[in-house]
């Protein structure tokens, strides 16, 4: 197999070049790099990541851990950041914490020490003050996803007004009676998500001047099923159903739109529904909701973590997460 020097010499350049073209260290021309991968391609070299990672102390791969893989959400964040990654010349090791407490002990315990990374995301995990340090230890660049860690750069979404925009949206179509479909208890862990999405639907509807109802929220766990079960629940009430609902995802609100069709309502004219997330779902359903560009999270949070590596002279200028209105079909004026 050719060497390094030889696909410097076809490309006309500098054995130092090379390495910064193939690796994605240090600033390369993007007509240089083309020439380089062209030669090394012809050539058939490929990089040696052992050698790379011996002669720098690092081993271009990146530990990133979440709570669970199946929900869209999660999947989304997972892909923008190993886009991104791929595209620097990082490999990706994913953790998925689906197995619960015991599985989180043993991947900061064991896996994220033993395994050879070189930093960590973590997305939306209220890390706790001995996982950080014990990553802090071994000079491990931390950076998290969702809301803040004591002492870890970390991209924060403010569910609060991101609830109080949804809802907000209701209120000013003039709806009074709006219910809440949020997470259960048993999804109020890191950064306290159901707990503060409720509190921020409480204020938009405070600032309308309108009384919360506790019978006008039911908690769900986050799936169509459960938005269905919870809908069918509120719009089934003969004498206090809702004219709006602002359910905590997407896939809560479609669960919604589908409850609302089988007792015989139509939506928006009977019940407008707003959701979280703007899935590949939203469009299909005609649902208003709010966007939170999951896939651009992965991606910032990956210039995050370079910038903490050095790899990088640009660090986002501003940690909060952006989110905006999608107004679709599913929201409109109440007919009474």
């Amino acid at each position: 197999m050719a060497g390094i020097e030889e696909v410097a010499q076809k490309a006309g350049v500098s054995t130092a070049t090379v390495s910064r073209a193939l690796s994605g260290r240090g600033y390369v021309s993007e007509r240089t790099r083309s020439k380089v991968e062209e030669a090394a391609s012809d050539l058939g070299y490929v990089v040696s990541s052992t050698a790379s990672g011996l002669a720098s102390g690092r081993t271009r791969n990146i530990g990133v851990v979440v709570p669970l893989l199946s929900h869209w959400y999660f999947a989304s964040v997972v892909e923008g950041a190993e886009t991104a990654l791929l595209r620097r010349g990082y490999d990706t090791t994913l953790y998925n914490l689906a197995g619960g407490e015991a599985e989180r002990r043993s991947v900061f315990t064991h896996f994220l020490l033993r395994k050879r990374v070189d930093a960590v995301i973590a997305i939306n995990l209220e890390l706790t003050a001995d996982e950080v340090s014990a990553l802090h230890d071994l000079r491990k660049p931390l950076v998290g996803i969702g809301g803040p860690i004591r002492d870890v750069p970390t991209l924060e979404l403010d569910d609060f007004q991101l609830a109080k925009l949804a809802t907000s949206h209701l209120t000013g179509l003039g709806h009074r009676r709006i219910a809440h479909i949020g997470g259960g208890r048993e999804f109020d862990v890191d950064f306290h998500l159901p707990t503060t999405r409720r509190r921020g639907y409480e204020a938009a509807l405070t600032d309308a001047g309108i009384t919360v109802d506790d019978a006008l929220v039911r908690p769900a766990d986050f799936t169509l099923q459960g938005g269905y079960v919870a809908a069918k629940q509120l719009l089934g009430s003969p004498s206090n159903r809702p004219t709006g609902i602002f359910a905590a995802s997407d896939d809560m609100a479609i669960g919604a739109i589908l409850a609302a069709r089988d007792l015989g309502l139509s939506v928006p004219s009977d019940v407008s529904i707003v959701g979280v997330d703007d899935n590949q779902q939203a469009p299909f359903f005609d649902l208003t909701t709010i966007a939170q560009f999951p896939k651009r999270q992965g991606e910032t949070a990956v210039d995050l973590l370079l910038a903490e590596l050095g790899e990088s002279t640009t660090k986002p200028a501003d940690l909060n997460l952006p989110f905006e209105l999608v107004v679709r079909g599913s929201t409109a004026r109440p007919q009474e």
